[in-house]
């Protein structure tokens, strides 16, 4: 059984479709990646997969239970994180108070205390910064910030939202190092990501989304390989 299955999900924008009839499934412990132009509908697929979006027609089920139609914070409490496109950190609040708030759905203080832990160690940087207002941190910091709120959540999966944008190439491979290793300490991982190649390079399982609707799928290798993939995404001839 997959972690995370969604089954022929349509989510509407009044009486636009945004996503018609997407399907995929993400194994426990893979990275599996979504990729697809501006606009395609990749942001609302993961918002759709943490309740921020209503499902108009189709399920969702993590851990074979159906999860659509639940509120956000429950979903949380299942085990589903969001880094959210933009980060959205609390800028006003400390870098402390911005990781403290991923978990809140938490009662468990004392393994919150390790959490966190374990946290700053893949962050080391954040832990210089704890004090400091999270809306004077650089770019690629406010991106670990918010990964961290995130991972404090104690997630079986996250859903990680176009974490390079913005960044400098230098900082992107940073990035992706970091996702690996969230990875490999036993977190699954679903990524909407436009740098295509860093992502289907590290992604057990793909998914190519155009115009709302799921249009190819393989193995990141595979994909690396496709014509068409090549042609649209990876900027080759």
């Amino acid at each position: 059984m997959p972690l995370l299955e969604v089954s022929g999900v349509d989510v509407l924008y009044g009486n636009v479709r945004a996503i018609e009839g997407v399907s995929l499934s993400v194994e426990a412990g893979k990275v599996v990646t979504l990729i697809g132009a501006n606009g395609a509908g990749k942001s609302t697929t993961l918002n759709a997969i943490c309740g921020v979006l209503p499902v108009s027609r189709g399920t969702i089920r993590f851990k074979g239970e159906q999860i659509s139609g639940l509120l956000p914070h429950n979903i949380v409490r299942l085990g589903i994180s969001q880094v959210p496109e933009g980060r959205r950190i609390f800028g006003r609040l400390t870098v402390s108070e911005n990781i403290t708030l991923g978990s809140f759905v938490r009662h468990d203080r004392r393994e919150i205390a390790r959490d966190r832990e374990r946290v700053l160690e893949l962050f080391p940087r954040l832990r210089e910064r704890l004090g400091q207002t999270a809306g004077t941190l650089s770019g690629g910091e406010q991106q670990m910030l918010a990964m961290a709120r995130a991972l404090v959540a104690k997630p079986a999966l996250i859903l990680l939202d176009e974490p390079s944008m913005g960044l400098a190439p230098m900082l992107v491979d940073q990035v992706f190092e970091i996702i690996k290793e969230i990875n490999r300490q036993g977190v699954t991982i679903l990524l909407v990501e436009q740098n295509a190649y860093a992502a289907l390079e590290i992604a057990d399982q793909a998914y190519v989304l155009a115009s709302g609707e799921i249009s190819l799928s393989g193995s990141g290798a595979e994909l690396l390989q496709h014509e068409e993939v090549i042609s649209a995404y990876l900027g080759e001839g």
